[in-house]
């Protein structure tokens, strides 16, 4: 179906313009074939640490040599280690609050949740300070900020979880600042010694018995990622109480959505904490290739995905017991191999472009973590990452979905390239799902990368919404982190095949410009980039 006449000009003059830069052809066949090798059975799901990983691994290494295409992980090898700790409480958590009169008051599980989570995991704390910060967010492109001139050096804060409801702060979307990982980099970026949440029930209420039920489950980490000595919970009455002790009027509570809020230090009330964790490692790579830029080699844009998924578990009702993870993530992994083939075609590019496949992104994006603590290639001259998780798996459409609508100008330039085939980008339509911070380009834009990512549009060529967004929902409540997600021989990739043209075009004009992709004004990312403006004068 033509789209429009005018498209169809807008397109061949591109293409004529390009030349056989861009002639270099996307193919659903070598999409569906690189997802059936790595949702074979015999990859056990692709879980970390396991035979899955060395498989995987290996295939990747193998299609980057067949290329042609270099190693592109420190010391030139094509692997980057992570180090990925589990950990669990070795033994109860013990905590007490004193007050102004000294008298000491002990607490349990049923009363505060502690957890020592720096790098050792262990936390003794003797007699810290409470400061009470709000929603614990300092945004600067939203005139907001909760701390104030407070200094919490060695204190533990006090925050409430989420963020002020409200357009300031993306309305149906949350920003970054909603995020539990944004509220703990903040605390320990200012010397805080530990956070708790402020929940909304009381000692036994359901809210607290949730939170009881989960707390103490095992936790994934990298060494370096926010390694605050404590994190826990607190409820709403005990709170009150320490809030009472040090005179501080509960009237308080009810600015702090109005932006007029400054934290406020708890006086004379204490918290002492002792909590450790028994720990485990498991050893996994991320892997990556390479084609040095002749111009500018040391400008790097990277595409990422990530390799892993979840593994084995119990037989469900047809006997199956393994996690193939065809859509999450062969797919988007397939869809790097064949940007990465087009790369390796085409002639030089100006700088160097990076197909970074990340490990355990499902233990909580750990791959892509432990690269933005010990990057290959500095932050602070990476163009930007453009991550693919899950390609569509539809016919074609006229939409280009993408999570962070309005962050950064990648979208605007993805834009112009869609327009021009009389496509449209749009937002993800599913804001309650937080999906900006849910892959692996979200510690790539937390450490100011401008990042994209395309996800799954539903504006059919054929058909429209009515008949693609229905689609859209069954193959996702379907196959979703399921053991169904295996590969097919029917998969449709005409929509993957066009977004990953999109997405090679987009990383072509990047590779072979001095272009240098920004953040929004009102992106909450914006600041962390401008710290390092001067690295890409």
């Amino acid at each position: 179906m033509l789209r429009s006449m005018m498209a169809g000009v807008a397109t061949a003059a591109i293409l004529l313009i390009a030349g056989p830069v861009l002639a270099q052809d996307i193919s659903a066949q070598r999409l569906s074939d690189h997802i059936r090798v790595l949702a074979d059975d015999s990859f056990q799901g692709r879980v970390p640490g396991e035979i899955g990983q060395e498989l995987t691994l290996d295939y990747l290494q193998a299609q980057y040599e067949a290329m042609g295409l270099e190693p592109g992980g420190p010391n030139g090898e094509w692997r980057q280690p992570v180090t990925v700790i589990r950990s669990r409480p070795a033994r109860p958590a013990t905590a007490s609050w004193t007050g102004p009169d000294g008298t000491r008051r002990d607490l349990t599980a049923a009363d505060i949740l502690v957890r020592a989570t720096n790098d050792d995991g262990l936390a003794s704390i003797t007699g810290a300070g409470i400061v009470f910060a709000g929603f614990g967010i300092v945004a600067p492109e939203r005139n907001w900020d909760d701390y104030g001139d407070i200094d919490v050096t060695g204190k533990i804060v006090v925050v409430l979880g989420g963020e002020p409801a409200g357009d300031l702060f993306r309305g149906d979307f949350d920003t970054l600042y909603s995020s539990d990982g944004y509220k703990t980099q903040e605390a320990l970026r200012r010397g805080a010694v530990g956070i708790l949440t402020l929940t909304g029930g009381a000692r036994g209420s359901g809210e607290w018995n949730q939170w009881n039920r989960f707390f103490n489950r095992p936790t994934m980490t990298v060494p370096g990622l926010d390694p605050i000595p404590v994190t826990g919970a607190v409820p709403q009455d005990l709170a009150m109480e320490w809030g009472a002790a040090a005179g501080v009027d509960h009237v308080l509570m009810a600015t702090v959505e109005t932006g007029s809020f400054k934290a406020v230090e708890l006086s004379g009330v204490t918290l002492s904490v002792d909590a450790a964790e028994t720990r485990e490692t498991i050893q996994t790579y991320n892997l990556l290739a390479k084609k040095t830029g002749t111009e500018r080699p040391n400008e790097v844009i990277i595409f990422s995905a990530h390799w892993d998924h979840v593994g084995v578990a119990g037989p469900d009702a047809s006997g199956d017991t393994i996690f193939n993870g065809a859509w999450d993530n062969a797919s988007g992994t397939a869809g790097i191999l064949e940007i990465a083939r087009s790369f390796a075609e085409a002639p030089a590019n100006e700088r160097t472009v990076v197909f970074a496949h990340m490990a355990a992104e499902e233990m909580g994006l750990l791959g892509a973590y432990a690269y933005s603590i010990d990057p290959v290639y500095p932050l602070e001259t990476t163009v930007a990452d453009l991550n693919i998780d899950m390609l569509p798996l539809s016919d074609p459409t006229r939409d280009i979905a993408i999570f962070g609508y309005g962050q950064n100008t990648l979208e605007d330039d993805l834009a112009a390239l869609a327009a021009a085939e009389g496509r449209y980008v749009t937002d993800d339509r599913e804001p309650e799902q937080g999906y900006y911070f849910r892959s692996d380009h979200f510690p790539f834009a937390r450490a100011g990368v401008p990042a994209l990512m395309p996800w799954h549009g539903v504006d059919l060529d054929e058909g429209g919404t009515a008949v693609g967004l229905p689609e859209y929902r069954a193959l996702f409540g379907r196959d979703y982190h399921k053991r169904s997600d295996e590969w097919r021989p029917d998969l449709k990739l005409g929509s993957a095949v066009e977004n990953l043209t999109l997405m090679y075009r987009l990383a072509l004009d990047l590779a072979n410009s001095d272009h240098w992709p920004s953040w929004k004004a009102d992106s909450e990312f914006a600041a962390t980039r401008a710290a390092s403006d001067s690295a890409r004068q």
